[in-house]
């Protein structure tokens, strides 16, 4: 049975995507604060329409705001995007990846399509509430395909030979392959392999829990990136001398090691300007993702923290941790392997444990759902 299909209704960027970039951004605040800064309509009002200066100054819930982001949503696809029928896109970014953007079908989702980590319920619901009040995709999780064999990346560098991109957005390009022959080719090399989620365990989830289709990216690289995703302490008040003895009393060893550099290989954490603690050998299952531990016995059980509270928060390498932090707990990016194995093994990993790059951007098509 087909389980990935072509977009029978999308919208094609005209030029920029309208506003900041979305992409750019993961914390409330830091989205809040964009919003603040860009009075026009954009893309990212339209995601989280409940963090506009509206919509905070009249205290509006997501249900609420909802409506006008669909508003919004519409004027922008009038102003700023050409509408496409029943089709697929080639996406590749600078050399490095290249795939199928498509849409998957949500009973798909744990069948065909695997999580590798687990989720928060709290952003599963409200993203599903704003795939259904929208009715509309627009960013894609990305997807790799299991025991890949390298059909899928031989497909897509076939369908764009000799074409020019519909859009370049930067080291972002997008081709579109319409009904026949290729975009079959296409599907069906989706569709070869069981596929896991490697960005956007979130977003697949609340497409399942919606019932919408997935507007998903599959790729097999051939260049990936898996990098660290941190852990940030903020309005804690907690100092490094405060962390360094809570987790001693834990019976976890701590080392004072100034301008210690962040872990490339899992079993330790460090904590600048000087902290590094060591994790203690871990227990099988194997392997263990180190980003459960950390949170379970360093954030939660040493120091009284909800990992899932306001005071800790989520930092992909590279990214601000956002106002008033306290300490950034830098974790190793977790091995490719691991993933794998973590999955063979019919296990998740903890949520937020794993960053894959580069990404697809946000906006730069958007689907029609239902």
């Amino acid at each position: 049975m087909s389980w990935a299909r072509a977009i029978p209704a999308a919208w094609v960027v005209d030029g920029a995507v309208p506003g900041p970039d979305v992409d750019e951004f993961g914390e409330p605040a830091e989205i809040a604060a964009a919003l603040a800064r860009t009075p026009s309509p954009s893309l990212l009002a339209v995601q989280h329409p409940h963090r506009t200066p509206q919509a905070l100054a009249g205290g509006l819930s997501l249900a609420e705001a909802l409506p006008g982001a669909r508003r919004t949503l519409e004027h922008l696809l009038a102003t700023a995007y050409t509408g496409v029928h029943d089709v697929v896109a080639v996406y590749e970014v600078a050399g490095r990846t290249i795939g199928v953007l498509c849409l998957i079908d949500p009973g798909a989702v744990d069948d065909q399509v695997r999580h590798s980590e687990q989720v928060y319920p709290g952003i599963v619901a409200e993203r599903a509430a704003a795939l259904t009040g929208l009715g509309h995709a627009t960013s894609a999780a990305m997807l790799v395909p299991l025991g890949d064999d390298g059909s899928l990346t031989a497909e897509a560098q076939r369908a764009i030979a000799g074409r020019e991109p519909v859009v370049v957005a930067g080291e972002h390009r997008l081709w579109l392959v319409g009904a026949g022959p290729v975009q079959q080719a296409l599907l069906a090399a989706v569709q070869r392999r069981p596929l896991l989620v490697a960005d956007g365990n979130h977003r697949v989830a609340a497409s399942a829990a919606a019932g919408t289709a997935l507007l998903a990216l599959v790729t097999a690289g051939p260049h990936l990136h898996l990098g660290a995703i941190h852990r940030a302490l903020a309005g804690t008040g907690l100092t490094t001398a405060d962390l360094a003895a809570a987790w001693r009393r834990a019976g976890l060893v701590v080392r004072e090691v100034p301008g210690a550099a962040p872990p490339s290989v899992p079993g330790t954490v460090t904590v600048p300007p000087g902290l590094v603690v060591e994790l203690p050998a871990p227990a099988p299952p194997l392997p263990r993702i180190d980003h459960g531990f950390v949170e379970d016995v360093l954030i939660a059980g040493a120091l009284g923290l909800d990992p899932e509270g306001p005071h800790v928060r989520v930092v992909p390498e590279g990214h601000d941790p956002g106002p008033d932090v306290d300490a950034v707990l830098q974790l190793a990016p977790v091995p490719f392997a691991d993933v794998l194995a973590v999955h063979d093994q019919g296990r998740r990993m903890p949520r937020k444990a794993t960053y894959f790059t580069p990404k697809p951007r946000s906006g730069l098509l958007i689907a029609k759902l239902g």
